[in-house]
């Protein structure tokens, strides 16, 4: 399972600094959501995710940490993907905008010439 984790890790990063390359202002979008999932997942994958444990402890003597789950990682990817939800959106208006206003969607506002 750690192997198709760090396969599917590893596509989604690619995928989408690949798409970060590219000349139009949507696959740019695309290519930061992509890479904003396979930063996440990555930290999720860091915190150790345990089916059936519980990420709270006990009041006892001594504590195995390894047969709780570290809620500090599910939290942080929580958080980034709200607002990774909220910086797609802000681009895509952005981008719509632009759109507007210079009549293509391309990164630096012209068509290459060919």
């Amino acid at each position: 399972m750690e192997a198709v984790l760090a396969i599917a890790i590893g596509i989604l990063v690619a995928s989408g600094v690949w798409l970060l390359l590219r000349p139009r202002t949507f696959q740019v979008i695309i290519g930061l959501a992509l890479l904003s999932y396979g930063v996440n997942l990555f930290i999720f994958a860091m915190g150790r995710p345990r089916t059936g444990a519980v990420p709270l402890l006990e009041k006892s003597g001594v504590v195995d940490p390894s047969l709780y789950a570290d809620p500090v990682p599910q939290a942080l990817v929580l958080t980034a993907i709200v607002i990774s939800f909220a910086t797609t959106a802000l681009f895509l208006v952005v981008m719509i905008a632009l759109r507007g206003l210079t009549g293509t969607d391309h990164v630096d506002g012209k068509e290459p010439d060919r």
